[in-house]
């Protein structure tokens, strides 16, 4: 006697399954659910950035001080080498502060993207073993990162306020962080996809900020650079686009008052297209490989 199955005894678990409202526990959500699921893992989220900046300094003697003096630390190199040496403090008034500022600012950016670009790759553990929204982790780097630029910020008010005075024109600084952790948010969900599916980007990463440390006006100002070599205004406009340029540009003019005459031309719009853009760009391209986060 056949024990074999006729068709009358063939189940199709996938319609059951659908049937009785069940789905695969990997499927990615719609998107509207997908946010709301992630704002109720944000308490996560803060807690997770906070483990990880003591993880990252307790065996280091100074612990979180390092958080300041590593960006303080390449400021004076570069003061040193460009300042000095190549002179490009010439003409610029308070150039420490200037320097400063334009360091800390890419320092946010630069730290946001090349660790969340690991941020999924690191954690693969906890994706296979839990389920969460994938972005929390992304995320929570970029708010670890955030901590330690409004440290950064404490730092520099007090140098700014001793070397050019405090002003009303601070608060502009608000916004204009806002507007860079939005882009930086977009900028590490975006990495922190690709990093997953491409190991070798963490290679590559330092070596594009690098060349994007350069190009965005740290050690010089962009307009006045650009008019002592007589070029045209379209190039200057052409690089004002640049996002952190006009991130730079944005809190320099809150915190330095000489800074008014070579600021970028239209840096608020060019600074919240950027950071609208990005973020949502960035936050639907991550979201559409949420299933694919930790196959394999």
């Amino acid at each position: 006697m056949s024990n074999a199955a006729g068709p009358a005894d063939t189940v199709d678990l996938g319609a059951l399954a659908e049937r009785h409202g069940l789905t695969r526990s990997s499927a990615r959500p719609p998107l509207g659910a997908y946010l709301r699921e992630l704002w109720g893992r944000r308490q996560f989220i803060f807690s997770y950035a906070r483990a990880r900046t003591y993880a990252l300094y307790a065996g280091a003697r100074l612990g979180s001080v390092w958080q300041v003096l590593t960006p303080l630390m390449n400021a004076a190199v570069y003061y040193l080498a460009f300042g000095v040496l190549l002179g490009t403090k010439n003409g610029i008034h308070n150039y420490a502060a200037f320097l400063i500022c334009g360091m800390f600012v890419f320092t946010y950016t630069q730290r946001s993207m090349t660790e969340g670009s690991r941020s999924l790759a690191l954690n693969m553990s906890l994706i296979r073993t839990l389920h969460f929204p994938r972005a929390t982790l992304p995320l929570a780097y970029v708010v670890n990162e955030l901590n330690q630029m409004l440290v950064s910020m404490a730092i520099l008010f007090a140098f700014v306020g001793l070397t050019d005075g405090p002003s009303r024109r601070w608060l502009m600084v608000v916004p204009a962080l806002a507007m860079q952790t939005m882009f930086n948010l977009g900028m590490t969900l975006i990495f922190a996809r690709i990093g997953t599916f491409v190991s070798d980007i963490s290679q590559l990463l330092p070596f594009v900020t690098r060349t994007w440390l350069y190009a965005s006006g740290i050690f010089f100002s962009i307009p006045d650079k650009l008019r002592a070599l007589d070029a045209p205004g379209w190039v200057i406009q052409l690089l004002s686009f640049n996002p952190i340029s006009a991130y730079i540009d944005l809190v320099r003019r809150s915190l330095l008052r000489e800074h008014a005459r070579n600021e970028l031309p239209h840096a608020w719009s060019i600074a919240a297209g950027w950071a609208i853009v990005v973020l949502v760009g960035g936050f639907v391209f991550f979201w559409r490989a949420e299933d694919r986060y930790g196959r394999g």
